[in-house]
């Protein structure tokens, strides 16, 4: 498996390389396409042949599919890569949405002197490093990827953006770059603590874990400040969060499905993987620090979600909510609550792909993303409006769809520990269900009005100088030609998400029982007794 591991890695970037010397030339963008899809491909089919070999039950080890070889010896830092069940799920996660995001992208304008190929590569490396941030076993690598992610995103959001790209992208680059200088100083103090007490100073995942634990809290909350602070940047929690909307807005659709569907969840994840193993008793006590900024952002994500008239800053405020959630299952210490928020880390990824693909599949046809634009998209385009709905009742957690079943085990797992926390979440159930359908109804149902809705964007015709008012039918029959429904390829690109929606949202068993030892060592690392007994595993049996 290690073997198959590193060629996961290696294929994007090399695929990455490829594309960006075929950007030199225009007239190989269509071919610089076709091997970023071809390479997409098949690190989908190294993933699934992974997904295939990874050991789940009682006794597997903490990591498999283990590689390691000396990269710095003078500073006891090793190449070492490794999976576990959180990090092969977000491996998952990123192998199925790149080839639906590259295959989205290649209808998009470009901004003047960028082409496809330079899109491809940017895209192509992104997902080679991401690898590496959920393999890496050594926390120095970890750093250095956790950086090394910024520049591709930077040069998508800054090169391939929207009117305001330059400044967006700065700012989610100066935001994430001093979270991760912070998060050094910690990873300098805890080399320098295993010098100490370990006689040489390690990198080394397992070795920090097993000495970190140790250590008086007195030194423990300040490393785990080092690590929370890029990590809370990164997911983000409030009040660390203004980056976001901005970036989400600005990027391209297929840059913003990145960003908010994997890059983002390197901060959650990095609560799972370092946070609670290697600091548990500033975990502990800092936990209702942690469980207040989640529960804040819960709220206040909600409400400014439902202030926005930008569909695409109404995403990225939604996912500010949902990252409170996942956070609020993660300090509250429970073998179901972890269980839960690593499931919902999966089930976001899917849910904002969707709804991000419907939103950019509206503004490719309306030109704008202004909602007061839009008005009774669903008698013009009623299957558009029909993905928008399953997208936006994913979001909000219906009952059947996936984000249902992590969103519930975060809820059952926190309240014996944290019931007032858990409460106070609930209430931002009641809002998203609000904020969502307020943006359906706004936009979906009703007459048909606003220039966008006839499909050349604000300035085109309105519904009533077709004639609307005039009682004219053949209004409509005009209006739903230059709008446009989706096509058979549009359709052909959301069924995968539709069809995860569904799947998740009945049959979470198979990846529920990939996480759920990686949940128990972690339980066991924290040393806090689980409130909750944890079910059997079902060994890929469908609960």
């Amino acid at each position: 498996m290690s073997a198959l591991l590193l060629a996961l890695l290696l294929v994007p970037l090399v695929g990455a390389a490829v594309c960006g010397v075929m950007a030199r030339r225009e007239d190989l963008d269509r071919a610089a396409r076709a091997v970023g899809l071809g390479v997409a491909g098949v690190s989908l089919v190294l993933v699934v042949i992974i997904w295939s070999l990874f050991r789940t039950g009682p006794g597997t080890p903490r990591f498999q599919g283990e590689l390691a070889v000396d990269w710095i010896p003078a500073f006891g830092t090793r190449f070492a890569l490794g999976l576990d069940g959180i990090a092969l799920t977000m491996i998952a996660l990123l192998a199925v949405l790149v080839p639906i995001v590259l295959v989205f992208a290649a209808a998009d304008k470009l901004p003047a002197g960028r082409t496809g190929a330079g899109f491809t590569a940017l895209i192509l490396a992104t997902q080679g490093v991401l690898v590496g941030v959920f393999a890496a076993t050594d926390v120095f690598l970890f750093y250095v990827l956790f950086e090394a992610m910024l520049i591709p995103m930077y040069f998508l959001i800054g090169r391939f953006g929207g009117p305001r790209r330059q400044y967006a992208a700065v700012k989610f680059f100066l935001y994430s770059f001093l979270g991760g200088l912070i998060m050094l100083a910690s990873v300098i103090g805890l080399f320098v603590a295993s010098d100490t007490r370990l006689g040489q100073g390690t990198f080394d995942w397992t070795a920090l874990q097993g000495m970190a634990a140790q250590l008086p809290l007195s030194t423990q909350i300040p490393l785990f400040l080092g690590f929370f602070a890029a990590f809370a940047i990164k997911a983000p929690l409030v009040p660390f969060h203004t980056w976001l909307p901005d970036a989400g807005a600005e990027a391209p659709i297929a840059g913003s499905i990145i960003l908010l569907g994997l890059l983002d969840k390197v901060g959650t994840f990095g609560f799972l993987r370092y946070t609670l193993p290697l600091f548990p008793a500033a975990s502990q006590e800092l936990a209702p620090l942690v469980l207040t900024l989640a529960v804040i952002g819960v709220l206040y994500g909600a409400l400014l979600a439902a202030a926005q008239t930008d569909l695409k800053r109404f995403v990225a405020y939604t996912s500010i909510a949902h990252f409170g959630f996942i956070a609020l299952g993660i300090f509250a210490f429970s073998s179901q609550s972890l269980t839960g928020s690593a499931l919902y880390m999966v089930n976001h990824g899917i849910s904002t792909a969707m709804l991000f693909l419907v939103v950019g599949l509206l503004i490719r046809r309306g030109g704008t993303a202004d909602m007061t634009e839009y008005g009774g998209v669903g008698r013009a385009a009623p299957l558009l409006a029909g993905m928008f709905l399953v997208a936006g009742l994913s979001t909000i957690a219906l009952p059947g769809t996936n984000s249902f079943v992590s969103e519930f085990l975060v809820l059952l797992g926190s309240f014996p520990r944290e019931p007032a926390f858990t409460v106070v979440a609930t209430v931002g159930i009641v809002f998203a269900a609000l904020y969502m359908l307020w943006v359906f109804q706004r936009t979906m149902t009703g007459p048909l009005r606003g220039a966008a809705v006839v499909g050349d964007g604000p300035g085109a015709a309105s519904a009533a100088t077709l004639g609307a008012d005039t009682g004219d039918d053949s209004w409509m029959r005009r209006t739903t030609a230059r709008f446009g429904d989706l096509t058979r390829g549009e359709v052909a690109l959301l069924t995968p998400l539709v069809a995860l929606v569904l799947v998740l949202g009945f049959f979470p068993g198979p990846v529920l029982d990939v996480l759920e030892p990686t949940v128990a060592a972690t339980m066991t690392e924290v040393g806090v007794p689980d409130p909750v007994t944890p079910p059997a595993p079902t060994n890929g049996v469908p609960r």
